[in-house]
């Protein structure tokens, strides 16, 4: 029998199945090796990394700006569900013209081979052997279920008993085989959550570093806001004790903790490296090239620096900006070790997942705070902010500077060298820019009364000296500041509002300690970072 669905009892949704099945099957294969070994990319994720590659910058930086963090569970998540649906499609076409069905799946896997052999951190064998065995596997899948749909239990076709036999032939199989792809992916899911990496860093002490602030006397990093009540401010405009802004239900810590510190970066899988593997080479336009363990860093003379991080994505008013204590050791003195040549004019940092990020070699000797990071808060880097090293350069974007998982710094010049970013749009240059963000109040509905308004304003290395709020413009209103131990870090702010019932537009704005003011000009981040004023709506009841 023939029906207006298929060939001998099958139906489109049979046909489609088969091909996503066998889709399925490769992909969960893909995953599974990749998470046992550790040597290579997902299929899945090669394919994703390709795709933000070749995407161009604009419509990256609307995903972030769109998504956040969860930009890179969308993206996952649709290329697994659109080569499942490319499988159904060669699953429905395999009943017309099979070779050409089965040659589009090779050439799909095909290409899921080439864009894993691009990832740096795969090797050409293990890329070539994934893929060919991966794209067989679903293939074997693929063509033994349209096998199974092709051999009825039954010459009569028109009796519904042998029909839905056939039928259930075909399901149990189908599901069988689903069952055996998914049971793949959690086995993967459950390697990649390997704690082996995680268990080294935990057991790794930092050397004690010789404190020249009293920052560690005088605030935690894991202060806990969230019951805390509104305080009463000072009348008079003075600088305010950590623990009175801490006081402020709702204002940011001046210590982000490190689970609550901002994540933008390209990777689609965190690299996970062991410090006795790793080391950091410096190279390009030196006289002595060298190499650096993880061991020689701890053994040096380690600094400890409050620095602003922030990213030139973050819209006015937006959360991709933290402060933390970073531990690490000066680029100056790695840098000069290396002895660079006159013609030395960029550093040029490379990550092991393939990013570059490259800024000017005059950055880290002109007094500001450039390190070779090894911890973050008093621990050792977190593994998704870096683990083992990475870069924090005070008042430059984190596109151009803060490199995570590095592994070498290329001194060159400037002019014929771009980091990853460049190419797609970003400025060269990237000095982040004056700006000052309400925190409080988080409703927009409050009482009448006394009321606090605060949050956090942050002037790059120059600090901020002044930070003012006014209402429905009208006239600039000095805040209270907090303590902040150098101009690199952020500084928390506070008014005293005496509310009175209506509906007020209020704008906060900041001014350095070189008297220069935060620009009122409205710019979106791209393509050197977003400026203007933050402006809350609020109604007083």
């Amino acid at each position: 029998m023939i029906n207006n669905l298929g060939f001998k009892g099958t139906s489109r949704y049979q046909e489609a199945l088969s091909g996503m099945v066998g889709a399925a099957l490769a992909l969960a294969f893909g995953e599974l090796v990749a998470s046992a070994t550790n040597k290579t990319n997902s299929l899945v994720l090669a394919v994703g990394e390709f795709i933000v590659d070749v995407t161009p910058g604009d419509v990256v930086r609307t995903s972030i700006e769109t998504l956040g963090n969860s930009q890179k569970i969308v993206l996952l998540s649709s290329i697994t569900i659109l080569s499942i649906l490319f499988g159904g499609f060669l699953g429905v076409l395999s009943r017309r013209h099979s070779d050409l069905s089965y040659a589009l799946f090779i050439l799909f896997g095909v290409f899921g081979g080439w864009t894993l052999n691009r990832d740096p951190l795969t090797s050409t064998t293990a890329a070539l052997s994934l893929s060919v065995m991966a794209t067989l596997i679903g293939l074997s899948a693929f063509v033994f279920l349209n096998n199974v749909l092709d051999q009825p239990a039954s010459t009569n076709f028109e009796d519904p008993k042998h029909r839905y036999a056939d039928r259930r032939q075909f399901l149990s199989w189908a599901t069988g085989i689903s069952v055996a792809a998914g049971t793949m992916t959690g086995a993967g899911r459950f390697l990649l959550k390997d704690d082996t990496v995680q268990s080294i860093r935990e057991k790794i002490v930092l050397p004690i570093v010789e404190e020249k602030t009293s920052l560690e006397n005088s605030i935690s990093a894991t202060t806990d806001l969230s019951s805390s009540a509104t305080t009463t401010l000072p009348d008079e405009t003075d600088f305010l004790t950590f623990s009175e802004m801490n006081e402020i239900k709702g204002i940011s810590p001046y210590i982000t903790p490190n689970k609550d510190f901002y994540r933008i970066d390209t990777a689609l899988r965190v690299p996970t490296i062991e410090p006795a593997e790793w080391s950091l080479t410096l190279d390009g336009l030196v006289e002595n090239p060298y190499e650096l363990s993880y061991e020689e860093i701890l053994e040096m003379d380690l600094t400890k620096k409050d620095v602003t991080l922030t990213c030139v994505s973050n819209e006015i008013g937006g959360p991709l900006v933290g402060n933390a204590v970073w531990t690490g050791i000066p680029l100056s003195e790695i840098i000069s070790k290396s002895k660079p040549l006159p013609e030395a004019q960029q550093l040029m940092c490379h990550s092991v997942d393939g990013f570059t990020a490259g800024f000017p070699i005059e950055n880290i000797f002109d007094g500001r705070t450039a390190l070779l990071a090894v911890g973050m808060n008093g621990r050792p880097l977190p593994v998704i902010h870096g683990f083992p090293a990475r870069l924090v350069v005070a008042g430059l974007y984190g596109y151009v500077s803060a490199v995570k998982w590095i592994k070498r710094i290329e001194i060159c010049t400037w002019d014929g060298n771009d980091g990853y970013w460049i190419p797609r749009g970003w400025s060269k240059k990237a000095p982040i820019k004056i700006s000052s963000r309400i925190d409080v109040p988080k409703e927009r509905k409050i009482n009448s009364g006394i009321n606090a308004i605060a949050g956090v304003a942050w002037a790059p290395l120059s600090g901020v000296k002044t930070v003012e709020v006014s209402f429905d413009s009208g006239p600039w209103e000095e805040c209270n500041l907090g303590v902040s131990l150098s101009g690199e870090s952020w500084t928390q702010w506070a008014y005293k509002w005496d509310a009175v019932p209506g509906k007020y537009e209020i704008k906060v704005r900041a001014i350095d300690n070189n008297g220069v003011v935060q620009s009122s000009n409205i710019a979106s981040p791209a393509p050197n970072g977003a400026q203007g004023y933050h402006q809350i709506s609020v109604r007083v009841v």
